[in-house]
């Protein structure tokens, strides 16, 4: 049972991860513009001094997308009573298991990441 679990956290840190590379590299481009989805994902995040927080809530990523800047931190919360990963898909980070309350941080220093 536990590997349903896992794989659908797998899928939501990929689309996670796939979204924020997608946003870091228009972001690159002078002319580009975020969506409106984008901007609301970004204003739902929780920014603090320390970086954005994501919970993960039901199964789910509260925003299920955010938009960062290179500098940014981005803090994994699991909210679920169950242990669940962050895992980018490009191999970069990899959280381990979070059980209830655990986080996990990741610095993005380049752009795309």
């Amino acid at each position: 049972m536990k590997s349903i679990y896992k794989t659908k956290i797998s899928k939501f840190a990929f689309a996670l991860t796939a979204s924020l590379v997608l946003v870091v590299l228009s972001g690159r481009s002078s002319a580009s513009q975020p969506s409106s989805s984008a901007l609301n994902a970004t204003a739902a995040a929780n920014s603090t001094d320390t970086g954005t927080e994501i919970k993960i809530d039901n199964f789910a990523f509260i925003p299920a997308a955010v938009t960062v800047k290179t500098g940014t931190r981005v803090i994994w919360v699991n909210h679920d009573d169950i242990p669940h990963t962050i895992d980018s898909s490009d191999g970069k980070f990899r959280s381990g298991a979070l059980d209830t309350d655990d986080h996990f941080q990741f610095l993005f220093t380049e752009p795309g990441e």
